[in-house]
């Protein structure tokens, strides 16, 4: 099943239940496409260099010993290991609208059972006629005790993702800047109130991405070398233990522009005009 977030009439991202997926991918719902006002595409989908990496979607590397990012998992001493150990996200109830998708998830483990109930509130919303902004929150509610890791944590340098992450397309030439300079090197694993996400199609058209964490309190994981993804990672450097009812929250913002945007006023202007 698929539904879009439709902005004047256009649709701008469409969201997808992940159902389909092969279990070895982690299925989960995510936004893919996601495009700017104009149309040009600013996520990717299953691409070949990550085939897990799933346009925008929430995903981490280890709750529990389980994966539900997809793909391999690292253990300390033993490397990056193909286990039979993934597990999924499936809808229990949803409402959408034009402009927004509020879902409730349950997070299974590979035996079938319910580790984390999540409640998801994704909105979309015009700024004018080159922007609109994107709201994606949820509430990660513990079943039973959670421990949720990275593969940083269990043993891998720099390797923090698991979070609301978001894949950048693979083709095309695409930059990564923020308050504290250029690049990935100057923003990975440190906290900054955005990130901003710059890429050009082979065809010449262009798009601009700035994310932000509300309340700024992840570090982030950002890569700009062999792919370009980035995420608030809540278990960069540190796991995070839940008894049964406690919850994390994750959120992520967004403002989507058209065009090759470098003037940090006018991104963070943007995102004042967004509410992030």
């Amino acid at each position: 099943m698929t539904a879009s977030l439709i902005i004047d009439g256009v649709p701008v991202a469409d969201y997808r239940t992940g159902d389909d997926l092969p279990a070895d991918l982690a299925p989960r719902p995510h936004l893919h496409p996601v495009r700017t006002r104009a149309g040009l595409v600013l996520t990717a989908e299953r691409p070949a260099d990550h085939r897990h990496h799933l346009g925008l979607s929430l995903a981490v590397s280890d709750v529990n010993g389980d994966n539900y990012w997809g793909g391999r998992s690292f253990r300390r001493g033993q490397g990056s290991l193909p286990l039979d150990n993934h597990g999924r996200q499936l809808r229990r109830t949803v409402r959408i609208t034009e402009t927004a998708i509020e879902e409730r998830l349950d997070w299974q483990d590979r035996a079938g059972e319910v580790v984390i109930t999540e409640q998801r509130m994704i909105t979309a919303r015009p700024l004018d006629e080159e922007s609109w902004s994107l709201d994606w929150s949820s509430e990660l509610r513990a079943e039973r005790p959670v421990r949720i890791a990275s593969s940083a944590v269990n043993g891998r340098p720099g390797a923090g993702y698991g979070g609301i992450f978001w894949r950048f397309p693979d083709v095309g030439r695409t930059e990564v800047t923020s308050p504290l300079g250029d690049g990935a090197e100057a923003i990975h694993e440190r906290r900054a109130t955005w990130i901003a996400v710059r890429h050009q199609a082979p065809d010449g058209r262009s798009g601009t991405v700035v994310l932000t964490e509300p309340g700024s309190r992840d570090p982030w994981f950002v890569r700009d070398s062999g792919y370009v993804g980035c995420c608030p990672a809540p278990a960069s450097t540190a796991a995070v233990e839940l008894a049964p009812g406690e919850v994390l929250q994750c959120r992520l913002g967004a403002v989507v522009l058209d065009g090759w945007h470098t003037d940090p006023e006018l991104l963070t202007g943007r995102l004042v005009r967004a509410g992030s």
